[in-house]
């Protein structure tokens, strides 16, 4: 019986620390978030960092950007998409969406646009916007996919219909077309969007 309430206690005490790591992550990312978002970035960075070794998958995503962008940090590729990738391993689609891009165009890890479609298609399931248009970009040239313009328009359709990021993009694309970008017109010819 005595050892039988040791062991209670004991995992009483592991779930309480379990928690108690939880929520100091979740503040740490907080507090950096906002600092993040103020543009304060060398105030964000320590927090944010604190956060993302504690496994905070938005904090470690957010901290791929810092190092992406040179936010409160020396810019680092390699190091922005180790970031990425721990956070990406977690579900968090924007991060895949960034992982995908890393592979894609070879920033901080080797070119490898089969790896650059695996991610995109991951964040593209979850509804990322930016995701599912680099998808469709993937179907319309048939890179790392069997080239196939029927998934591409609704990869595609679905970016421009996203609802977090469907006017942004819809906006980028009408912008890149009138600056004469071939993909962009041709994208929107096959979504029957005016330029």
């Amino acid at each position: 019986m005595k050892l039988m309430k040791r062991l209670m206690t004991l995992l009483l005490m592991c779930l309480i620390g379990i928690t108690a790591s939880a929520q100091s992550a979740e503040k740490l990312y907080n507090d950096g978030k906002e600092l993040y978002d103020a543009k304060r970035y060398e105030a964000a960075f320590p927090k944010l960092k604190a956060a993302a070794e504690k496994g905070h998958k938005k904090a470690q995503y957010r901290l791929g950007r810092c190092y992406d962008k040179g936010n409160g940090v020396e810019e680092s590729n390699t190091i922005a998409f180790e970031w990425y990738l721990k956070s990406a391993e977690q579900g968090f689609a924007k991060a895949q969406y960034q992982v995908g891009k890393s592979y894609k165009n070879g920033e901080g890890v080797e070119k490898d646009i089969d790896k650059a479609v695996e991610y995109f298609a991951k964040a593209a399931k979850q509804d990322n916007g930016d995701a599912q248009l680099a998808l469709g970009k993937c179907y319309l040239k048939g890179k790392g996919v069997e080239k196939d313009e029927a998934k591409a328009k609704d990869w595609f359709k679905r970016a421009v219909k996203n609802e977090k990021d469907g006017k942004t993009i819809l906006k980028e694309l009408r912008q890149e077309a009138s600056e004469g970008d071939e993909d962009a017109i041709l994208i929107l010819q096959m979504l029957g969007i005016k330029l």
